[in-house]
Parts: structure tokens; sequence; C-alpha cells
């Protein structure tokens, strides 16, 4: 197979920044990291992180055109139940995407009057440039991470801005969702920022209609959550399986915070997620809760980092996933506890269920210990269902596909126990009824 390159030029960046209208200025940060991106290696299966999922299975032929919408995307072509409340009644604000344009935008009166900002990336470094500039790819997801993440900082193409000052707390819900119909090159950037005390839930979406054609998406979440603030964040991904996806996600959380993680990995048909909590304040806390379900010859490649960096933090990460006919998932897991992070509680899970015999999950957890006084533990599972089980429910009269629904409903609970909002709930489970239809 032939080496991978990149089609993407330093005209591209330049022609992306003058549709965007950016300043100077800004421009120049985006060709810093293009040239970092240049220097770095394109990632191959000799590089740890790599080894099982192969970027030459990629078309980048067909990446070679940036996202550009013309004037008649609307939020009409968005379905209507995308962008209807899924935690509570009502939202705080609501941000659409179609095919990289901002297309709805919406954020009540009293978050603006508490000096909430929830807005799209491009306004955000026009409006609020200090904020940004502080934040953006500076304290978690950084440009010197790899080819991908230097790649991201020199062409996003869109994204979101959320800004929670000190001791606010946002009682109802935000919510963006993007939705791409083409074939272009997208990369989304979301950022979130709670100050010390501050309070928030917020849930993306990244949906697209199915579609023959390869699109690339390139994204990156930086969840940055200071001392004594509470997170709730869900992040829920059903790109179409014409799809490539590679994202880097990091959630930092300072002394006494906690952030409450939820994924959801429903879609592409070759993905490469990189996730990292770091734990950076004593009594910091961190969970994170995700599912998947794959079919056909889909890949999915979830690489989570949780780093203990201050004493007495906590940390529980729950992954749960399906497979079914030839899909393949990899689940890499690593608990880093640093020296001097005594009194250290940290855990995470990896369970599999495959549905049939072509289906292949590598589950991959580790633990890196370099204090003397925690609690860490690790597990990894992947099995077929119980033919006993299976058989025990149709003897009742229950039919064959209804048992396996029934079996694959038990197998997902645990994690849809840890997902408060019931909305979500319904929406994980719909993605999961349609999985086993096909």
């Amino acid at each position: 197979m032939k080496e991978v390159t990149f089609p993407i030029s330093r005209d591209d960046v330049v022609g992306l920044s003058e549709r965007l209208d950016e300043p100077k200025w800004l421009r120049e940060k985006r060709l810093e990291a293009w040239e970092l991106a240049e220097s770095l290696p394109m990632p191959t299966t000799k590089d740890e992180p790599w080894r099982r999922t192969d970027l030459r299975r990629v078309d980048w032929t067909q990446a070679n055109h940036l996202v550009n919408p013309n004037g008649s995307v609307s939020i009409g072509q968005v379905p209507t139940e995308l962008y209807r409340p899924l935690i509570g009644d009502r939202q705080g604000g609501l941000l659409v995407f179609v095919d990289g344009k901002l297309v709805y935008t919406e954020c009540s009166e009293e978050l603006d009057a508490k000096g909430v900002v929830f807005t799209d990336l491009s306004t955000a470094w026009r409006d609020h440039r200090e904020l940004v500039e502080q934040t953006f790819m500076t304290q978690a997801v950084k440009p010197d991470e790899g080819k991908f993440a230097a790649l991201h900082a020199a062409l996003w193409t869109h994204g979101v801005f959320l800004y929670v000052p000190a001791g606010v707390e946002v009682e109802q819900p935000l919510h963006s969702v993007e939705y791409t119909t083409g074939d272009d090159l997208t990369s989304t950037h979301i950022l979130a920022v709670l100050e010390n005390g501050a309070s928030a839930t917020y849930l993306h979406e990244s949906v697209s209609p199915d579609r023959r054609e390869q699109a690339v998406h390139m994204g990156a979440t930086e969840l940055l959550v200071g001392d004594e603030a509470n997170l709730h964040y869900v992040g829920l991904q059903n790109w179409n399986e014409s799809t490539v996806n590679i994202s880097h996600q990091r959630g930092r959380v300072e002394r006494g915070g906690q952030l409450d993680w939820v994924s959801g990995e429903m879609g592409t048909r070759f993905s490469k997620v990189f996730q990292t909590l770091d734990l950076d304040g004593d009594d910091s806390s961190g969970r994170i809760s995700g599912l998947y379900f794959t079919h056909g010859r889909q890949h999915l490649d979830i690489d989570t980092q949780q780093n203990h960096r201050a004493l007495r933090t906590t940390s529980d990460l729950l992954y749960k996933g399906v497979l079914k006919e030839k899909s393949h998932t990899v689940w890499q897991g690593m608990i880093l506890v640093e020296p001097g992070a005594q009194r250290t509680d940290g855990f995470q899970a990896n369970r599999n269920l495959m549905l049939d015999s072509g289906a292949r999950a590598d589950s991959i957890p580790g633990l890196e210990i370099e204090a003397d006084d925690v609690r860490c533990t690790h597990a990894a599972t992947a099995g077929r269902i119980d033919d006993t089980e299976l058989f025990y429910l149709q003897s009742r009269g229950i039919p064959c596909d209804v048992a396996t629904k029934l079996i694959v409903d038990g197998f997902f609970d645990p994690v849809m126990q840890r997902i408060p909002y019931e909305g979500v709930r319904e929406r994980l489970a719909m993605s999961i009824d349609e999985k086993l239809e096909r």
C-alpha cells in the first residue's frame, strides 16, 4: 500500500481564513499550526497508538476540499428531532450548523445577563478574543500532540465556544448540533471553559445523512473545568458510514472540580478517537460513560487516558460496545498516577458483546502507577451472546430477534443507568434499535 499523504496545501489554509473573513493575526496562528503539521510525520502502524488502525485504508484523495457552504443551507435541512431538547423541557441555548455554517443561534437573555458566552467559534474569536486566545489549544488539546492535532489547529472550519464565569450556575442545558450533508472535509472545535465554582450541562451532536461518497472529519474537544466547578458534557456522534473521523478530546479538572462525560459513538466507517481526562487539582474527579455499536465493516478505535496528577483524585471509566458482522473495535485504556498523586482512586472497564463470529474486539487496559497509596483497577471482556440465555428466552415464546434485543438492552443498561438524562438515553436507544434492525 502507498504512503499516506494529506492533500491539503498552505493555499487552502489561507483560502479558508479569507472565506471566514479572519484578521491577519488569526490567519498567522493557522499558518503556524500548518508549518507544524508539515513537520510532523503521518502516523503509521509502527506507532503504538495506531498499531491496530491503518490510515492507508482511507482514500485521502477525497479529502482535498474544505467545506465551503453555499448560501442556501438552512436549519430546514436538519431533522427537527435533532435539535429538540434532550435534557429537560427547555434549553438555555441552541446552536445549529449545516455543512460548517451556523444557521441558527439562540441564547437566553438570563444567561447573557450573567456573562455566559455560548456562541460559534468564529464569533467568539472576534468578540471575546482574550478569553479564546488564553484557552484555544493552549491547555487541553495542543497542536504538537500529533499530525492531526496540528492539522486541526490549521484547518478548523467551525465550532462552539462556551464560557461560564466564576460562581455562575447554568440551570438550563445548552445544545449544539452539526449536520453535514456533503463529502467535503470538516473540522469542528468544541471549547468549553468553566471558571471556579461554575456549573453547566452541555450536549453536542454530530450527524450526517446516508450517502456513498467518503467524507473526512477532524475534530477537537476541549473541556476546562475550574476549581469546584461542575460540568456535565454529552457528545453523541452518528456520522454516516462513509465518514472518516479522527478526533482529539481532552478534559482538564482543577481542585475539587467534577466532570461527568458521556460519549456515544455510533457512526462512521473508520474512526480514531483520543479521549483524555486530566485530574490536575486535589480532590478533583471525572467520570466517563461510553457506548458504541458497530456493524458491517465499521472500524472504531478509542484511545483513553486517565491522568491523576494531584491528591485524592477519582476517575471512573466504563465503555460498553456491541459488534455485528465483520466490524472491528479497538479500545486502549491507560490509568496514569504521577508521583505524589497519593490516595488516587482510578477505575476503567471495557466490555464487548459480539453478535457474529466475524466481529473482532481488541481491548487493552493498562496501569502506570508512580505513587504507593492508591487504588486502581481495570477490567476488559469480550464474548458472544450466551446460547443458554437465548434458548431460555425463545423457550418462553420470545422470537429470536426480540430475545437478542432484550439481551443487548440488558448489556448496555449499566452505562444507560450512568446517564441521568432521559432524552439522551432515548436517543441512544433509538440508535441501538436501528443497528439491530440492519
